[in-house]
């Protein structure tokens, strides 16, 4: 299955345009030619080329004034492309082990999971200012699969926003998933951390607020 997903988008522009819509909620032909440094029906064929696949749909966003915009956004089938945690088997796991030792007995073993996680990012995020942190932190995800980077934002501070979730699918059978991330950013960073997820055209990205540090930036 993934050597033919990469078949299909074997083209490097294929790959790049992919990857500007994973890292949003959807973009017009104009805006990922203004980034890719494309013509406009350059873009535009790739586009319809990767739709005609099953990579990509549209939406139409209102704006304003005039007739709602076109977006291209990707569709479940991209997935493919990301690291996934939340595989049938891992879940079927958990919930065997619930059935065993009781409805608590997952949860004891995801927060043991978090722990190590947060114990293996403490060795290699060494000191600094929290923003150093936050940006250390944010690349180290982002090799992870997350899809993450770190920003700044004047209105709320520093802040790391992923648009890959490979636990997506755990934490809609435990929730509990959720603030042991947000703990998790807490330690590492050592600071606190606001984790909320804000969802536009049927996907999702992840935002970590860090508003204690308003007035620095990332580096």
């Amino acid at each position: 299955m993934f050597l033919k997903s990469v078949r299909d988008i074997a083209k490097p522009q294929h790959f790049a345009i992919i990857e500007l819509l994973k890292r949003s909620t959807g973009m017009p032909v104009a805006e990922l030619g203004r980034a890719l440094k494309m013509s406009y029906m350059g873009v535009k064929q790739h586009c319809l080329d990767l739709e005609k696949k099953g990579w990509l749909d549209t939406w139409r966003r209102p704006v304003p004034n005039g007739r709602p915009e076109k977006l291209y956004r990707l569709t479940a089938k991209a997935q493919a492309l990301y690291p996934e945690a939340g595989n049938e088997m891992t879940l079927e796991l958990l919930k065997s082990i619930q059935d065993i030792y009781g409805t608590s007995a997952p949860e004891k073993l995801l927060f043991s999971y978090f722990g190590r996680k947060t114990e293996a990012y403490l060795k290699k995020i060494k000191g600094g200012s929290i923003a150093e942190r936050t940006t250390a932190f944010a690349k180290l995800r982002n090799l992870e699969g997350y899809c993450s980077e770190a920003g700044f934002d004047p209105a709320v501070g520093l802040k790391i926003t992923e648009y890959h979730c490979p636990l997506k699918e755990i934490a809609a059978v435990f929730p509990s998933v959720k603030r042991m991330e947000e703990q998790m950013f807490n330690r590492v960073l050592m600071t606190t951390v606001h984790r909320h997820e804000e969802k536009a055209s049927g996907l999702t990205k992840y935002v970590f607020v860090i508003p204690t540090v308003a007035a620095q930036s990332v580096p």
